[in-house]
């Protein structure tokens, strides 16, 4: 019998080409019309999102913790470069953003105390105001962690922090073209949600909660080379190869 859905490494791939987009258009690597940017840079924010629930679903699951978390922190290490060269904008990549979450996790689970595992995961989230999705993946990872098992809690979560997000973009247009007409910095503004929006029905209607049965171990490492290797490519191609 086929299967329903899609499993965990198929959304993973479809975050990674998101993300991808996202990173083409935010460093114009293509001589493509500024909607089409745009565009790409809306549909990039699937992946982030998406990470975050996985980031949560594997805190649950994974065999070792510690082993899971160093990972991170290596990958995160090593993409600073590449990142770096890329964005020239002194943050740290998003890696590290996810190894903060994973923290938070962490902090959440093991700190008995509620007053100084609030204050411990408030710092954590200020931390992340220096990286890649500051303060947004964090407290969406903190809201699916709490809602975890709830699919109307989770969902609420994806909405929250969709609006939170559109907000914050509708600020940032209008901060950045304060002549541009507000219907279109209100469609503008809603269309960078959808990315948000989509992840959140992906991972709570469309995945099936499985992960792939041939080649799990290629995929799993896939995921983490990815990261660092596209950002080095862009670097080579936008330095190097294409030059408009």
């Amino acid at each position: 019998m086929k299967e329903r859905g899609i499993n965990r490494d198929v959304v993973k791939y479809i975050a990674m080409f998101t993300m991808l987009l996202n990173h083409i258009a935010h460093i114009q690597l293509l001589p493509l019309p500024a909607g089409v940017y745009e565009a790409f840079q809306d549909i990039g924010y699937f992946t982030a999102p998406a990470m975050c629930f996985f980031l949560v679903e594997g805190f649950y699951y994974t065999s070792s913790r510690k082993q899971y978390g160093l990972r991170l922190l290596l990958f995160a290490i090593v993409s600073q470069i590449p990142y770096e060269l890329v964005f020239h904008n002194g943050t740290l990549n998003m890696i590290f953003t996810l190894f903060l979450c994973f923290l938070i996790l962490t902090a959440m689970e093991r700190i008995p105390d509620a007053g100084v595992c609030r204050v411990v995961c408030m710092l954590l989230v200020l931390a992340s105001g220096i990286g890649d999705w500051a303060f947004f993946a964090p407290l969406l990872t903190i809201l699916l962690y709490r809602s975890a098992g709830d699919r109307k809690q989770m969902a609420f979560s994806y909405g929250l922090i969709c609006l939170l997000f559109v907000l914050l973009n509708m600020v940032s247009y209008r901060t950045l073209e304060p002549e541009a007409p507000a219907g279109e910095i209100v469609w503008r503004g809603a269309a960078s949600g959808l990315g948000v929006l989509t992840a959140g029905f992906t991972v709570l209607v469309l995945y099936n909660g499985k992960r792939t049965q041939r080649g799990a171990n290629f995929a799993k490492w896939f995921f983490y080379l990815f990261y660092p290797l596209h950002l080095l490519i862009l670097y080579l191609l936008k330095t190097f190869v294409l030059v408009w």
